[in-house]
């Protein structure tokens, strides 16, 4: 059962409805997410293009874009090394439209998941140098690649590195020392020494940001990088980043561009899954097109994703985006396969440890993440899912708020390969033998208490039903996209009455209610989960929610969707 808290921060409410024309209940949720004083929750309501934030206060930025003018000018061999999930593949896009357009000698190359692991490596650097690139420019990765940059260095290849994972650093006497890598520009937010406002950026946002940088210092028409905006909120969703401050804008005014897009790529993917060009909504990006971009990195290459996204004729793209998908669907199977084995092997633990670390040699390792986080879900845990590859063991963890993924695994370096990531999520190679006493480590060490592992849920305001109104639910619209760090906002009321209910859908996961309050108002319900014995119709419930509007033939009514509730 989760904790239901009810968020208590104070502000005048009243008087911030007043000046940004917003129901007092919209200034509440805002003051939730932080946001105090006037310039901020403007930003916040109504933040744009020009609102964001100077790519040359990034280190390295002005390094790095004369570098790229001189190669460029030079007709020198650039070639972009990215990742293969959605955001390196965006990123690598970004860079490479964008370069081109300005007559760069520019190709790109994105590693194998399973051949190549994470990021660059040696094979790649050296297979670069003797391809005769003169300059690597990487996306979303090559932070924690010191040694692989030195070696590529040392075959004369100029470097620059354009990341936002977090810098690999060493517990000293003095403190936390940071290990920079040797390249000859390493732009990303994270590093210590960079006063960017925002450290929260994804890598396509830096790549974009970097683009930016090099049209306006070379006194560019930037339009070109405006139209790259969408690719870069796509990334930012997807990659689930905090969506405050510059993300948030980047996302909103992405999103915006994207409902307008005549890319003949993306304007494919959005057709072959039947969505709606003209809204689409951070959920349609996080859990529908992303994974299907995804899915090329997991079960053959990246490239095909790159392809569609330089496709020339709809002919071509929409065979492509056709493929996207087929491959999405198989890597849904795969997914539940592995995810019922998984919850098997949870089940035999007699007590559940604090941390998990599961075992699964039969799963494709491209899915470890995504079972790990459903995992996560299931259990309140963090998890590890380590799958067997062919040259040892390779591992992806999803975590919980309180357990610090990147900082636990840095612990035990010792143990592992490779390895990265940022608090939530993390990634690792190690040998077969490391696996039991990884698993041990991260079980000695860990500090979780019994209260951190039970979920809690925060409650923006406690709303009666009868206070839900049309207008009030088209104002939280200004409040979106929502995702990590600005959650949809929920309400709560206590002690409504079941007047009906149904139950729906081939699984019987969908409930249809209709509840009136104590103050006699009647409002219908939707639950999408499995539904607990104990319901009927003289069933008082609690219920966590938020509104909606249910519109039907022309007819618009308010209606709840239930988040969590306690019946008695």
């Amino acid at each position: 059962m989760k904790k239901w808290m009810v968020y208590a921060k104070r502000a005048d409410f009243n008087r911030i409805g007043q000046k940004f024309q917003i129901d007092p209940v919209i200034a509440r949720i805002i003051r939730n997410r932080d946001l105090v004083d006037t310039e901020q929750i403007r930003r916040f309501l109504h933040g744009g293009k020009d609102d964001l934030y100077d790519p040359l206060l990034l280190t390295d930025a002005e390094k790095a874009v004369r570098i790229l003018v001189e190669k460029i000018n030079q007709e020198k061999p650039i070639r972009i090394i990215s990742d293969y999930d959605v955001d390196g593949v965006m990123a690598g896009y970004i860079l490479l439209r964008a370069l081109t357009h300005l007559g760069a000698n520019v190709d790109y190359k994105i590693p194998d998941r399973v051949e190549d692991g994470y990021g660059i490596n040696v094979r790649l650097l050296a297979e670069a140098a003797e391809d005769g690139i003169d300059t690597v420019l990487t996306c979303d990765n090559g932070i924690a690649a010191s040694g692989q940059i030195a070696a590529g260095k040392q075959r004369g290849l100029t470097i620059i590195v354009t990341d936002h994972h977090e810098v690999p650093y060493e517990e000293t006497a003095h403190g936390r020392e940071y290990s920079i890598p040797g390249a000859d520009a390493v732009i990303d937010p994270k590093r210590p020494d960079c006063a960017y406002p925002d450290q929260n950026l994804c890598g396509a946002s830096v790549a974009w940001k970097l683009m930016l940088a090099l049209y306006t210092m070379t006194g560019q028409d930037t339009a070109v990088v405006d139209e790259l905006l969408p690719f870069a909120a796509i990334a930012t969703i997807c990659d689930v980043v905090d969506l405050i401050d510059e993300n948030r804008i980047i996302a909103k005014y992405g999103l915006e561009l994207l409902a307008k897009t005549t890319h003949i790529g993306l304007s494919a993917l959005i057709t072959v899954n039947g969505l709606p060009k003209d809204s689409l909504t951070a959920y349609h990006i996080g859990f529908i097109l992303g994974p299907c971009i995804n899915a090329t990195g997991r079960l053959t290459s990246a490239e095909l994703s790159m392809k569609l996204l330089q496709a020339q004729t709809p002919e071509e793209a929409f065979v492509l985006a056709e493929q996207l998908k087929g491959l999405n669907d198989r890597r849904k199977e795969m997914t539940a396969r592995s995810v019922e084995e998984a919850v098997r092997l949870v089940d035999t633990y007699p007590v559940l440890p604090n941390v998990l670390v599961l075992y699964l040699p039969d799963c494709h390792e491209s899915i470890a993440g995504i079972v790990a986080g459903r995992i996560r879900e299931k259990y309140y845990r963090p998890t590890f899912v380590v799958t067997k590859g062919a040259e040892g063991l390779k591992g992806s963890g999803r975590s919980i708020e309180g357990y610090h993924m990147y900082e636990e695994i840095s612990r035990c370096k010792d143990l592992l390969d490779k390895y990265g990531g940022h608090p939530m999520a993390a990634g690792f190679s190690l040998p077969e033998a490391n696996l039991e006493p990884l698993r041990a480590r991260l079980l000695e060490n860990e500090t979780l208490s019994a209260d951190s592992l039970v979920e809690t849920l925060h409650i923006d305001v406690p709303v009666p039903v009868h206070y839900l109104s049309e207008r009030l639910i088209r104002q939280m619209e200004l409040l979106g996209p929502f995702g990590k760090g600005n959650p949809k906002p929920l309400f709560a009321e206590k002690g409504l009455r079941i007047r009906s209910y149904r139950i729906l859908g081939q699984n019987r996961n969908v409930c249809r209610l209709t509840l009136e309050n104590q103050a006699g108002t009647v409002i219908q319900a939707v639950i999408f989960r499995e539904i607990p014995d104990g319901l009927d119709h003289s069933s008082m419930i609690d219920c966590v929610y938020y509104p909606d509007l249910h519109e039907f033939q022309g007819n618009v009514s308010i209606q709840i969707v239930i988040q969590d509730y306690r019946l008695y």
